[in-house]
């Protein structure tokens, strides 16, 4: 054979080996639940784009009734952009249903899901790599959507002089490591960490990315509810607690602490300059959207809609409620209720 067939014959030779390997990648990643990220801002999934700009140009919108549930946090939006979509679209009936057994959340709404009681989920944290395997199992796949940003907020007692944390002190708080605030520049306190049990998207958040999923310490005070938690803080002169930095950043009862990669440069949750608690309600502190926008502040993440991808009405619901929220007029409504735009 001369030179000139043997490098043909070894070009295709490449050429089909590299396609039988390309086929076999993706085949893979389409039937093992492998997932792809980027890491803008530290998060997963790039965002999803519509070309409509309100709801109203939304095209192909279903009609029926339509169950959802999930995340906790996500209630403000519930609250303010359901009824709007209501108004546009009133044949696209919505209603948020509770668990049966259980308190409500991320990781109970994508049960009910994977269960049939709902057409789709909100959650507060990505999808779990063992959700995606009952989903497969059980004959269909999910999807995640981003819709917004949100971010952890640190909430302590309003007369605690402590200029901030890193998210090291932080972790070693709520693992028994740090106990008292004179070991992070403040007074000789007791510390007393409040958080809810590891069951909602929240609490499954700051175990992964915060705590790394070390145990909470045998100091940690667990509360059913974030109501009850900043009660506590509030009493509690040397109390601690996380939660979505949109329900506490403008709470009149306790104070939020910045927080930073590293203790020379802390960033605060709020719009500084810091609006005194005595000056509330009729003035409030605003969420540092440019902070969170930027992943400057260290502990963000995306709110996702839950979709299940069966090719049926229920996949068809799911989408088109995230493409809602993610028109112009859906984000704008997003950034009204507190949380940041995610496009």
């Amino acid at each position: 054979m001369s030179r000139k067939n043997e490098t043909t014959v070894l070009l295709l030779t490449l050429v089909i080996t590299l396609g039988l390997v390309g086929g076999i990648f993706l085949w893979l990643a389409n039937n093992s639940g492998i997932r792809f990220f980027n890491t803008k801002n530290n998060l997963s999934q790039p965002i999803k784009q519509t070309t409509a700009e309100t709801f109203a140009q939304l095209s192909n919108v279903p009609s029926g009734l339509f169950r959802y549930g999930g995340s906790t946090t996500w209630a403000p939006i519930r609250k303010n952009l359901d009824t709007e979509i209501q108004a546009v679209f009133p044949q696209f009936q919505l209603r948020y249903t509770d668990p049966t057994i259980g308190d409500p959340g991320s990781e109970t709404g994508i049960k009910m899901l994977l269960d049939n009681q709902l057409a789709f989920s909100q959650s507060s944290r990505p999808i779990k790599d063992e959700e995606y395997q009952k989903a497969q199992k059980r004959g269909f796949k999910l999807k995640e959507i981003p819709v917004a940003i949100d971010g952890i907020g640190i909430a302590v007692n309003p007369n605690l002089n402590v200029a901030g944390l890193t998210v090291n002190q932080l972790k070693d708080i709520y693992i028994g490591k740090i106990t008292n605030w004179q070991q992070v520049g403040g007074p000789n306190l007791e510390i007393t960490p409040y958080s809810r049990r590891l069951e909602g998207g929240t609490v499954e958040f700051f175990d992964e990315n915060v705590l790394e999923h070390k145990k909470f310490g045998a100091n940690v005070k667990f509360i059913s509810t974030t109501t009850e938690a900043l009660k506590q803080v509030t009493k509690n002169p040397g109390g601690i607690y996380y939660a979505s930095a949109t329900e506490v950043v403008r709470q009149c009862s306790v104070k939020l602490l910045p927080l930073g990669k590293t203790a020379d440069k802390f960033i605060p949750p709020y719009k500084e300059p810091f609006i005194s608690l005595q000056q509330c309600p009729q003035q409030r502190n605003q969420l540092n959207t440019p902070a969170f926008w930027s992943g400057e502040y260290p502990i963000t993440r995306r709110l996702f809609v839950i979709v299940k991808q069966n090719n049926q009405t229920d996949q068809q619901a799911g989408e088109t409620y995230a493409n809602l929220l993610l028109t112009n007029q859906g984000q704008e409504l997003i950034a009204k209720t507190g949380f940041v735009r995610i496009r």
